[in-house]
């Protein structure tokens, strides 16, 4: 008797911890959970009623495991898939290649777009930012890169993915705060640059770098000066930025930055070929010199597939540039709203506060900034079909940035 007792008293505590706990899944098994005590303290109900709820506790047993089997399996189907960056012999390759089955990935950093942890909440409404308006750069930022992937993939789906030591020559690399800089010229790459410098510790003040040290004497280094460990890693795990325009207003401040104004490499290295073939009776001085190329001489140079010499960076397509169908940016910004954006980004990147993108213009000071309205009387100078054939050359960075065709340029 006393054997059946623990027995009995051993079977009515595991089936009460067992329906207990299933309560906590199962909300109307804390009303069963009542009703079995009052039935085991009443001695009416006898055997037939302990046996009677010893198949219901493992009918609801069972059916409390699969709902959490069920529910495990589901979570783990929402679990992403990390993206990666992967190493296929002297190159470099950004996506896993499904094709070749490999599986040597390197998972990709946790987005940048989101608070930094050692910021208290209290701390973000700063400087030109509330809670409200990081969100909404935030929900921006990946809406661009979505729409980068979407261009990508119906137009380049194509193409390679191997990552080459070509595709981040453009690429600069600040260590500290594991930035990736991507330099689109004519898009505020002079002052990034700076402000680079200075988050490198190697420049104390933006304000006090000149154009030439940062761009001929940076300290910073590009990404294809590391091993092929250091590039894979650093794409890995560093945040990667690029900066765009619109198409045509890049286009007319690279002419009037090179050609308009003093610049011997440019003149002496792009204007002679120029105005050699696309000038009828060009005078010996300007043979000679290459300087006063006009702007539909450069036009004419830029649309013809059999130029005499090759396109320099400065008006380069973006997307040629920074190779953003081979390689994930986490942040996409505009030159329309830089300061702002730029703000956004430094203090995502951990950078002291009282650091902001330079905005001064260091060359060619006199002249206006170059604004739609400048873009317009310059294209005016063109005729229809070349004008056309420009927006061509950009049809990509019009689609993947996302800026409207220039309909009153065009037409």
């Amino acid at each position: 008797m006393y054997v059946e007792s623990m027995q009995s008293s051993a079977s009515l505590l595991s089936e009460t911890v067992g329906i207990t706990l299933l309560a906590h899944i199962v909300p109307e098994l804390r009303i069963m959970l009542g009703m079995k005590w009052r039935m085991t303290l009443d001695p009416q109900c006898g055997g037939r009623g302990n046996l009677y709820w010893f198949f219901v506790f493992l009918l609801f047993f069972s059916a409390g495991g699969l709902l959490l089997f069920l529910q495990q399996l589901n979570h783990s189907a929402k679990v992403p898939q990390l993206a990666g960056v992967k190493l296929d012999g002297t190159a470099l390759q950004s996506r896993e290649d499904k094709d070749q089955g490999k599986s040597n990935v390197m998972p990709s950093p946790i987005s940048p777009i989101q608070f930094p942890q050692f910021w208290k909440r209290e701390e973000l409404n700063i400087g030109l930012f509330s809670l409200q308006r990081w969100r909404k750069l935030s929900s921006l930022m990946q809406q661009r890169q979505q729409l980068i992937k979407k261009m990508c993939a119906k137009y380049k789906s194509k193409v390679s993915k191997t990552i080459t030591q070509q595709h981040v020559r453009n690429i600069f690399v600040e260590d500290k705060h594991k930035l990736l800089y991507c330099q689109v010229p004519k898009t505020g790459c002079s002052n990034w640059k700076r402000t680079l410098m200075v988050l490198a510790g190697v420049a104390s003040d933006p304000q006090n770098i000149s154009h030439n040290t940062a761009h001929i004497g940076s300290t910073l280094k590009t990404l294809n000066s590391f091993d092929r460990q250091g590039i894979i890693r650093r794409l890995g795990s560093y945040t990667k930025v690029i900066f765009m325009r619109e198409p045509f207003e890049r286009l007319v401040s690279a002419y009037r930055d090179k050609f308009e104004n003093p610049n011997d490499y440019y003149h002496m290295t792009f204007g002679k070929p120029i105005i050699s073939k696309y000038r009828p009776n060009a005078s010996r001085s300007a043979l000679e010199s290459g300087s006063g190329v006009t702007f539909q001489e450069f036009v004419q140079y830029f649309i013809d597939v059999h130029r005499p010499i090759g396109i320099d960076i400065h008006w380069e397509a973006a997307n040629q540039v920074c190779n953003p169908c081979l390689i994930d940016y986490d942040f996409i910004g505009k030159f329309e709203n830089m300061a702002e954006e730029s703000d956004l980004l430094l203090r995502l990147s951990g950078a002291p506060r009282n650091l902001t993108l330079p905005t001064f213009k260091d060359r060619n000071v006199a002249d206006e900034r170059t604004s739609l309205k400048i873009t317009q009387k310059y294209f005016a100078q063109l005729d229809v079909l070349e004008r056309q054939r420009v927006y061509d050359y950009y049809y990509l960075d019009y689609l993947m940035f996302n800026y409207s065709k220039p309909l009153q340029i065009l037409y």
